[in-house]
């Protein structure tokens, strides 16, 4: 009888559906530390958690028995992902739980903040009358800049449409005609950070959106301007924030989440015109239920069915013959996406020789998770991909055939957008490792890997000592590099691949010396 492990508070309605389950044994023990953690784990098969309990490749790697990890909710930064991959633990949240509480929360934060609610509730709480220094705006005629248009981000905005204000957004996954039937208007992100009255966030937490409001977009800010952030800590740069609100360079802003949570010392306690929350996105008696039946209902299906629902890591569905195509079709869509343009508008993944003999439906979705993943983070895995492209007007082509010379399989994925297009090729050796093939028109011979810089410019000499000599004065090291080129003195790429992540001051250096037409760098 597989046994399960409730390592944080959940809703009694998710305790009784797995209590209730004869099949399943349940223990629910709240709140251990990491130490604990791993004198329990080895006896269980199954760990339930959300938010508070850490799980760390040391909990994973103690687990001897352990087959699924799931969470109470969205995120999974919590957890060592890549360690439960590599021991073949599924790896489960639940998406969808906690949309409306997160989206009324941003709400209630932009309401406060337009009208000073929480100060006026401390002024009066020390008997302190003072309507003077509360006058607040209305929200009525604004511009509310929202910047990702997933499920939370499109609620507020509908709501803000209906209290009258006017709606622009960024969102480089959803297409114009998209966001025309939602009644708002796609822009660049500088668009957002310099029109806007109000800014809302609802991005996931990466290399990309990491300081993504900082010192540059504060200064380019309305004097008016109010930011709210319901989405991830480490999203605005908080030290920049308290600049700019000391000087008072904006208005005011509201936070939800944190850098370090939970806050502690923070000199943002101190500024009257920030109200700060203790990530309360998910607290509400509504959501915790949801969360809780829902990851009791997949964890229902998995033990008794073998059914996988909301897995965030692809091992653990794949057909063993697909595996590493899987992986591959993953690392293919990622690339596509962040080589490409803004709003996409199609995916295309073609199967080629013996992969089109195949059931390739789950490549096709393993390609679209990687192609979305880079906007929208933990929100997308193998079982919502599809319906996140639908909500966005992405369009998911596929095609097969079993012509091919040179490989024995090959995929491909296109990425088609409002701004331009990539195509990534790629196969498997026998060996059963990854290979890129073909960026665009040019044949490279690419290992993927987690850092990448890719560099179109024209193939003239000295141009590699370059890059090279500013990398290695600011102790950045390359691993490899690959050149594809289609002619001698014509246009070629450069792929390398870097130990560390390259900082944007670095890129910014590099396209000055080097004076490339395009040069990305990539996380897959």
């Amino acid at each position: 009888m597989p046994r399960i492990l409730v390592a944080d508070h959940l809703a009694d309605e998710g305790l009784r559906i797995l209590s209730r389950e004869e099949s399943l044994s349940v223990d629910h023990r709240p709140g251990p530390s990491e130490q604990d953690l791993i004198a329990l784990i080895p006896a269980y098969e199954g760990l339930v958690v959300r938010s508070a309990t850490r799980v760390p490749a040391s909990v994973i790697e103690a687990g001897s028995r352990l087959k699924l990890i799931g969470r109470a909710g969205i995120g999974v930064d919590t957890i060592d992902v890549d360690a439960a991959t590599r021991r073949g633990i599924v790896v489960m949240n639940t998406p969808l739980g906690n949309v409306s509480s997160a989206a009324e929360h941003t709400l209630a934060l932009l309401f406060s903040c337009a009208r000073n609610v929480a100060r006026a509730d401390h002024l009066m709480r020390q008997k302190r009358w003072e309507k003077g220094s509360l006058v607040g705006v209305e929200l009525s005629g604004k511009v509310l800049g929202v910047v990702g248009l997933g499920k939370v981000g499109s609620h507020v905005a509908r709501v803000a449409r209906a209290a009258g204000m006017t709606v622009i957004a960024y969102d480089p996954f959803l297409s114009s005609e998209k966001a025309a039937e939602m009644g708002v208007r796609l822009v660049p992100v500088e668009t957002v950070v310099a029109d806007s009255d109000f800014i809302t966030l609802h991005v996931p937490l990466n290399e990309k959106t990491k300081n993504l409001i900082g010192a540059a977009e504060f200064k380019r800010m309305k004097k008016n301007a109010r930011i709210i952030n319901c989405a991830r800590g480490g999203v605005v740069d908080e030290k920049a924030l308290h600049a700019a609100l000391k000087s008072r360079e904006i208005a005011g802003a509201a936070l939800d989440v944190f850098e370090q949570e939970p806050l502690g010392e923070s000199p943002l306690l101190e500024l009257d015109n920030v109200t700060l929350t203790p990530h309360l996105g998910a607290s509400t008696e509504e959501a915790q239920r949801k969360v809780a039946v829902d990851i009791a209902n997949q964890f229902v299906s998995y033990f008794k069915s073998g059914v996988v629902e909301n897995a965030v890591n692809i091992a653990s569905v794949a057909d063993p013959k697909l595996v590493p195509y899987m992986a591959l079709a993953e690392k293919l869509g990622n690339l596509a996406t962040q080589l490409g343009g803004n709003h996409v508008r199609q995916v295309e993944l073609a199967c080629l020789g013996d992969l089109a003999g195949r059931d390739t439906r789950p490549l096709t979705i393993a390609a679209l998770k990687g192609a979305l993943t880079p906007v929208c983070g933990d929100e997308v895995n193998l079982v919502n991909a599809a319906v996140l492209a639908q909500e966005r007007g992405i369009r998911l082509v596929e095609s097969r055939s079993r012509d091919l010379q040179g490989y024995v399989s090959l995929m491909t994925v296109r990425i088609l957008s409002e701004t331009g297009e990539s195509t990534i090729a790629g196969t498997v050796t026998q060996e059963s490792e990854p290979r890129v093939v073909r960026i665009n028109q040019y044949e490279v011979d690419l290992r993927p890997a987690e850092h990448l810089l890719v560099m179109f410019y024209p193939d003239r000499p000295g141009m590699v000592g370059k890059f090279g000599t500013i990398l290695g004065n600011h102790q950045l090291n390359i691993a490899r590099m690959e050149v594809g080129r289609r002619a001698r003195g014509g246009q070629a790429v450069v792929i390398l691949t870097m130990d560390d992540a390259v900082p944007p001051a670095v890129l910014d250096e590099m396209r000055q010396a080097v004076q490339v037409e395009d040069l990305r760098a990539v996380r897959l």
